[in-house]
């Protein structure tokens, strides 16, 4: 797919897209925050799973139902890859197509990765991404199909530490800002966690994505900040977790702490273990019942008891 002339983005930015179904905006026209030039070039490999990796220019592909099925929800949608590169299809627009399918906007973010040297420190640049990611749907709402209170960030793996870290380090947005889309809130408004990476402090940690987003003998500071299970509070959006008991990369203890979190701070959240799968399964197409998860996550966002508090 080509890019969008400046242009077009500026149409899209007005509306003018809201009956196309599938386009692609950049996070940001200049000033890339923590952004500075290397030789470095993006990186695709398309020989199985579409890989992207040292990514430079940080977009969101945007995916639209039509405007006659759109139930207003949408999801921010992060894929995994270990924060070492982006399974783009695999995790991010087979689902995006999935979501659609079901009436929702899904919005799939290529985030800028830790392990690239565009970026000044690297663990900033995927919480930046998001966040901007998730003001710029914001902005764009009304003409999207899309109502600005329900818009969730989804993350799978690694994809999944970054959907919890922006469930847990959001700002209400600088009202002071020259650009509109900072002025607005980044907080989601409900989380999407699939076999989700979540902490750095315990022994289940995923040691690969820690090492990639904080280095080696990283400050003990910086791995509380992002351990996210030690950051939910009762602001804390609610969450859906889904995960594989027979995990052996990103252990079940990960979505258990995120869960067990929400419960202790009374956020509503709903958690979903499944026997087999180990860890990966995308959409767990022909892998029997693991492959209704999907309907699981729907139901849920369709479902006002996820705002409730735990009683």
């Amino acid at each position: 797919m080509k890019y969008l002339s400046l242009y077009l983005i500026a149409f899209a930015f007005s509306g003018g897209f809201a009956s196309a179904q599938n386009f692609r905006i950049s996070l940001w026209q200049k000033d890339i925050p923590n952004f500075k030039a290397s030789d470095e070039v993006e990186t695709r490999d398309t020989s199985g799973i579409v890989r992207i990796g040292k990514v430079q220019n940080p977009e969101i592909e945007v995916f639209l139902p039509s405007k006659q099925n759109a139930t207003g929800d949408a999801v921010i949608i992060c894929p995994g890859g270990g924060y070492h590169i982006l399974a783009y299809d695999w995790e991010g627009s087979d689902i995006a197509k999935y979501f659609n399918s079901k009436g929702i906007a899904a919005i799939v973010l290529k985030y800028r990765l830790p392990s690239t040297s565009s970026s000044i420190e690297l663990r900033l640049s995927p919480l930046l991404d998001a966040q901007r990611a998730m003001r710029m749907v914001r902005h764009n709402a009304t003409g999207w199909n899309i109502k600005p209170d329900r818009i969730g960030i989804m993350g799978f793996s690694a994809g999944g530490h970054l959907a919890s870290t922006l469930s847990t380090h959001f700002d209400a947005g600088d009202p002071n800002a020259k650009d509109p889309i900072d002025r607005l809130s980044c907080r989601p408004d409900f989380s999407v966690l699939i076999y989700p990476v979540i902490t750095f402090s315990s022994d289940f940690q995923h040691s690969g994505s820690k090492e990639a987003l904080l280095g080696k003998n990283a400050d003990p500071e910086l791995i509380k900040y992002y351990s996210n299970e030690l950051q939910v509070t009762e602001l804390t959006p609610p969450a859906i977790l889904i995960h594989s008991n027979d995990d052996q990369a990103v252990p079940v203890e990960n979505s258990l702490a995120y869960f067990a979190a929400l419960r202790k701070n009374k956020v509503s959240a709903s958690l979903h273990i499944y026997p087999y799968g180990g860890h990966g399964f995308s959409l767990a197409i022909g892998k029997g019942y693991l492959s209704t998860w999907p309907d699981r996550v729907v139901e849920w966002i369709a479902s006002p008891e996820k705002i409730s508090e735990i009683k």
